[in-house]
């Protein structure tokens, strides 16, 4: 970060107030407004930080007009491609890939944590058998603060680690579970000889009654997914943690308040939303009605699935996902089921069709999650519950990235008030 720089904030009648210029190592310029309050008795608006820097972060840099995607300066192509999920993982926790005995050890401990206490095993049979997983997994998640009392002392190194590993070790699990209850299935353990991924689908996919034997082709797909889900820099999900995280919570308390924060309709329900959307188009035969409502810009229909706020030419992820989704279809042949049909029309359109190039309707990696997901036989109502799971180290890294901020300070957002002014009750009678 380079400063040096001033801009002067002008109001009409009174003296200008200089504001620093901070440059960073990729990306726009900030104005340094901390003190403007103080200086001015003026504060800045910024409904929905899409102007305000919150915070200062090494882990993730975005750039959405050239598409690019930086884990620590390492474009996401090149790790979805080279490294499997848990090198990223541990790149997001320590700033560096491993070599191969820090990646045998850190798979090693993240082996060794992955079951869950089986008091925690009970907490599943105090909800509904029709709750929402994403219900669950704030519930189960934010219990972990009262199973691991050490970890409200996040004071050295070394306990911020257990904590890591402990979350991203047991997010698969307590995933499974809340899966497993939900179709009245008996949980599965999590097995030692089987890679994090694949143990995940052993324990979503396999019962007592068979052998259950996961495909690495769907275990490589699924893991490039988490990949790509693992960190994503400040949204809404992620300024969650670090919001929580100022107060000094508990690291599983601010991972339980993103879960939750996760599962609204306009964040992680956005692939569920675009597979209902698939699903209603149904046929091929019905995609030129669709398309037309989407070039309405009065219709009611939302083109989920398409675009993205951020990503405004095109997302590096997507290319990704794209390629696993093809390898998969061809693999299960699901090429002449009607919703992959659908998908695949859906697809060719939005990247030829006018409308949609022109105002950078792309799919996006909603569309593809949806359909890896669904491919995976993984149902609509866990896809919020899959995104946690890979953003959990990505949550960690944030919060203790920001535990090691010295600007690091409990948040206290301003407000613009539009409320009733001062007013008194009447005198008593």
């Amino acid at each position: 970060m380079i400063t040096g720089r001033n801009a002067t904030l002008s109001i009409h009648g009174e003296a200008p107030v200089p504001v620093a210029v901070l440059t960073p190592t990729h990306g726009n310029d900030c104005l340094d407004i901390r003190t403007l309050g103080g200086r001015s008795g003026r504060f800045a608006y910024d409904s929905g930080f899409e102007s305000t820097a919150s915070c200062k972060s090494k882990i993730t840099f975005i750039d959405g007009e050239k598409g690019e995607l930086l884990h620590y300066g390492y474009p996401i192509e090149q790790l979805a491609e080279q490294c499997d999920f848990l090198e990223v993982a541990y790149l997001l926790k320590n700033g560096e890939l491993p070599n191969a005995a820090q990646k045998q050890c850190f798979e090693s401990t993240i082996r060794k944590q992955a079951s869950v206490h089986e008091q925690m095993v009970k907490f599943y049979q105090g909800f509904r058998r029709d709750a929402r997983p994403m219900a669950v997994m704030v519930g189960v998640v934010g219990a972990f603060s009262a199973f691991h009392h050490d970890a409200a002392d996040f004071s050295d190194a070394e306990r911020r680690k257990l904590s890591f590993l402990r979350i991203v070790a047991r997010m698969p699990t307590i995933v499974a579970m809340a899966y497993k209850y939900s179709i009245g299935e008996p949980f599965m353990s999590p097995r030692p000889d089987l890679s994090y991924t694949a143990n995940f689908l052993y324990m979503m996919f396999g019962t007592p009654r068979e052998t259950y034997r996961p495909n690495p082709l769907l275990v490589r797909a699924l893991d490039r997914l988490f990949i790509m889900h693992a960190e994503n820099g400040q949204d809404a999900a992620t300024s969650t943690v670090r919001m929580a995280g100022s107060s000094g919570a508990n690291p599983f308390a601010c991972v339980a308040a993103a879960i939750a924060c996760l599962s609204g309709p306009a964040h992680a329900g956005a692939s569920e939303a675009c597979l209902a959307i698939l699903e209603a188009i149904g046929d091929v035969a019905r995609l030129a009605e669709f398309v037309a409502r989407a070039r309405n810009d009065h219709d009611s229909l939302r083109r989920i699935g398409f675009g993205h706020p951020v990503y405004t030419n095109f997302d590096p992820r997507t290319r990704l996902l794209r390629e696993v989704c093809d390898a998969l279809v061809q693999e299960l042949g699901l090429e002449n089921q009607p919703l992959f049909q659908v998908a695949k029309a859906l697809e060719k359109t939005a990247l030829e069709d006018p409308y949609f190039v022109e105002n950078k309707l792309y799919p996006n990696v909603d569309f593809y999650s949806a359909i890896v997901q669904k491919a995976l036989g993984i149902p609509a109502s866990m896809f919020a519950c899959i995104f946690a799971l890979a953003r959990t180290a990505g949550w960690m890294a944030q919060w203790e990235e920001m535990l090691g901020d010295p600007e690091y300070k409990i948040a206290r957002p301003r407000q613009l008030y539009t409320g009733v002014n001062r007013r008194n009750l009447p005198s008593p009678a």
